[in-house]
This record gives C-alpha cells, sequence and structure tokens, in this order.
C-alpha cells in the first residue's frame, strides 16, 4: 500500500514511478495519464536522446499522441546529457503541468534523477561547448591518466576522487574548473533545491518477479530488434561520435557495435545485450532499496489501483 498519501486533488503534486528496465512502468504512466488528466514527463537517462527511440524502447507515437510526453528524445547523442541539465529541464516542465492544472507523472528508471528530484543536487553551471571539446581533444592527445595528473596539480580534491583511468569524470572536472574557476567539488557542497516536495508526491517502485523479469527483457530485446535497432545503431555509429559519450553506451548499443564491425554475429550481441540488461536491473533494485527506503513497492497489478486509489481519496 502507499500508506498516508498526499491529497493529489492539491496543486503542487506528482506521481513517480520507478522501476527496474521492461517492468511495464510506460504502460503504467499511460494508464494513470489518462484516468487522471497526466503529462508524463521522462526520466529515464537514455531516453531523452534523440538518435535511440528503439534500443530505449521509448514510448511509441501512438502512446505519445494519447497523452502530452516531455522530455523524449529532445537531446543529440553528441551531447553529455547531465542530471543537473535534467533538473532544469524537469522544472520546466513540472511547473508547466502544474499551471496547466495537469497532473505531472515522472517515469523511468535513472535513480539519481529522483533523488535530486526529491532531495536536490549540486548546481554546476552549463560548460561551454568550446571549453568541453578543448578538454577531450586534450585527453585524446595525452590519455586519460597524464590527464588525471593534471588534475591532481590544479584540483587535488577532485583528483582524489577519481580513477586515473575514468576519462569522462576527469574531462567534466577539469571542463568546470576551466569554466567557472571553482572545483567540481564545491560546486556539489554548495547544493541545488529539490523540485519536488517528497511529501506531496505519489512514489512507486513496481516491484517485478525476476522470473519474470527475464523474460520480458529478452522479449523485449528481440522486440526491439525486429522494430529495427539494428539500423538504428548502424545510423549512430555513421555519425563517428565519441565511443565514450553517454548514448553510445547505452544497453545494446556497444554489443550491437561490435556485430556491425563483424567482431561477433547477431545471435551473440543480442545475448550480450539482454544478459547487461539483466545486470543494470539488479543494480537498479539495490540502488532503490538503499537510496529512496520511503517508496512503496508494488507489483505491476496493484500500483494503478493504488495511485488512482491515492489520487480519488
Amino acid at each position: 500500500m502507499l500508506g498516508s498519501s498526499p491529497n493529489l486533488a492539491h496543486g503542487k503534486s506528482a506521481v513517480l514511478i520507478a522501476g527496474p528496465t521492461a517492468s511495464g512502468k510506460s504502460a503504467l504512466a499511460l494508464a494513470v495519464a489518462e484516468r487522471h488528466r497526466g503529462v508524463i514527463v521522462n526520466a529515464d537517462s537514455m531516453q531523452v536522446y534523440r538518435d535511440l527511440r528503439i534500443i530505449t524502447a521509448r514510448p511509441s507515437a501512438e502512446d505519445e499522441a494519447r497523452v502530452p510526453h516531455r522530455l523524449y528524445g529532445h537531446v543529440d547523442a553528441a551531447e553529455n546529457y547531465s542530471v543537473g541539465r535534467w533538473c532544469q529541464d524537469v522544472k520546466a516542465e513540472v511547473d508547466a503541468a502544474w499551471a496547466a492544472g495537469l497532473l505531472p507523472i515522472l517515469v523511468g528508471g535513472t535513480g539519481l534523477y529522483f533523488k535530486a528530484l526529491t532531495q536536490g543536487l549540486s548546481a554546476v553551471p552549463p560548460t561551454p561547448p568550446e571549453i568541453r571539446a578543448a578538454v577531450r581533444a586534450r585527453c585524446d592527445a595525452i590519455g586519460s591518466e597524464s590527464l588525471h595528473a593534471e588534475l591532481a596539480r590544479r584540483d587535488p580534491v577532485m583528483a582524489a576522487r577519481l580513477k586515473p583511468g575514468d576519462r569522462m569524470r576527469i574531462c567534466r572536472a577539469l571542463e568546470v574548473l576551466e569554466a567557472t574557476g571553482r572545483s567540481l567539488a564545491d560546486w556539489h557542497r554548495d547544493g541545488m533545491p529539490a523540485i519536488l516536495d517528497a511529501d506531496r508526491a505519489l512514489k512507486v517502485f513496481l516491484d517485478v518477479d525476476r522470473a519474470e523479469l527475464g523474460p520480458r527483457i529478452d522479449a523485449r530485446f528481440d522486440a526491439m530488434l525486429a522494430a529495427g535497432a539494428l539500423d538504428e545503431v548502424r545510423a549512430l555509429v555513421a555519425r563517428g561520435l565519441d565511443p565514450m559519450l553517454p548514448a553510445m553506451k547505452a544497453h545494446g548499443v556497444p554489443w550491437l557495435r561490435r556485430h556491425l564491425a563483424g567482431e561477433i554475429s547477431l545471435a551473440e550481441a543480442a545475448e550480450g545485450g539482454k544478459a547487461d540488461t539483466r545486470r543494470y536491473t539488479k543494480r537498479q533494485v539495490t540502488w532503490f532499496r538503499h537510496q529512496m527506503p520511503d517508496w512503496a513497492w508494488l507489483t505491476p497489478r496493484k500500483a494503478e489501483k493504488a495511485i488512482s486509489g491515492a489520487i480519488s481519496a
């Protein structure tokens, strides 16, 4: 049960739906939105990318036509979209929903997004593209270990937190330092306030038995392949993007890239993508249990009834 649920008849409230990959989050959000004048807002870090509609199982065009969907496919794969940018984007969408008298329904599997939404996050300003490009070019030229040594001289606090091989985070720390003159650690300390009052939100994590979730993951990956996921990844590879970008590491993408390069068969690529996804769902479940203990854990079948009951109470 949801326990002492907030009264969602008043403004400034929201429904938060999280859960492991393939647990039925999107279908639940759609049902709740249709029944309660909602707008669905994406809280999945991979479904933001325009290039990855199929391989990330974004809502279909038909579903998007049924109720408003926001923050899906609005970012180019060449960008390194951060949780800080998502917080800025999602605040605008939540405020717009409230202003229109709609119920924001945030749905996804990215735990850090939900944590930032309800608990706040460091307010790191955007990095100018020219600084980001210069730092990454330097990393390409001298390697991450040399760049880590530079970071250790200029920002020993951040360098101590990062491994010399962690290319993306080392670059990020140097980008922020060069753009702002301040350590990323300082920005983390200063913080950004929560966007939602967690006490006025319904927070549901979809609890699916692992014996059921595994076959769902397998069936979904097969369906994505049948829908054209391989062509989608082929088009992504043709762009020649940095393989360390988040979009290039979405579940299934590295394996299908290996198949396209002639390294492995399509069957091997599919099995690799499925296995990675199953491992990821285990991490999602563990993370939410430890980081978000006040969420209600419900089966998909019980979740819609519980949410609708709480909204109508």
